[in-house]
């Protein structure tokens, strides 16, 4: 999906596919920080919704977003189509940062995106783990940190590179 590594200049610049299935770019949220999580409602890390939703709310004027992207690669614990997770996400966890189409994160068919994120050629390589992995990406589009699963949201280390990133706009 979206073109090669050479046709976006950066994370922000590859396209993407909005929840309602409207191709789009992150490009829009220059030069704000983003947090980018693969997501999953069936997962015992799903209640992270819930502290994705805070960060979004504590560092949303400060210039952060929160980009979530549904994945089924784990445990097939995003069955759902787009529209389901959509409704879930507000009505069990009222997220109301962007939701993105979801995505394979992992393998062959691997989105652009998470090419560029987890990729040979980024600074944090490495195949996806499990759903709620998350990148930090700086206003220009520079990946800048890397948490798993199990860093929570609003844990100190995920907060401390999110109020550095927001320092160094």
């Amino acid at each position: 999906m979206g073109g090669s590594l050479a046709s976006a200049s950066s994370v922000l610049e590859t396209k993407v596919k909005t929840i309602e299935d409207k191709e789009t770019t992150l490009a829009s949220y220059k030069p704000k920080a983003v947090l980018i999580v693969n997501t999953a409602s069936e997962c015992g890390f799903t209640r992270q919704y819930k502290g994705l939703e805070e960060l979004y709310g504590k560092f949303k004027k400060k210039g952060l977003v929160v980009a979530g992207f549904p994945c089924n690669q784990f445990g097939g614990q995003e069955p759902g189509t787009n529209q389901e997770i959509a409704t879930f996400c507000k009505s069990k966890y009222e997220v109301t940062f962007p939701m993105f189409a979801k995505i394979e994160v992992n393998g062959k068919n691997r989105h652009e995106l998470f090419t560029q994120l987890a990729g040979d050629k980024s600074p944090f390589p490495g195949d996806i783990g499990w759903n709620f992995t998350k990148f930090l990406v700086d206003g220009k589009g520079k990946v800048i940190a890397r948490f798993g699963s199990r860093d929570a949201p609003m844990s100190a280390d995920v907060v401390a590179a999110i109020e550095k990133a927001l320092a160094a706009k």
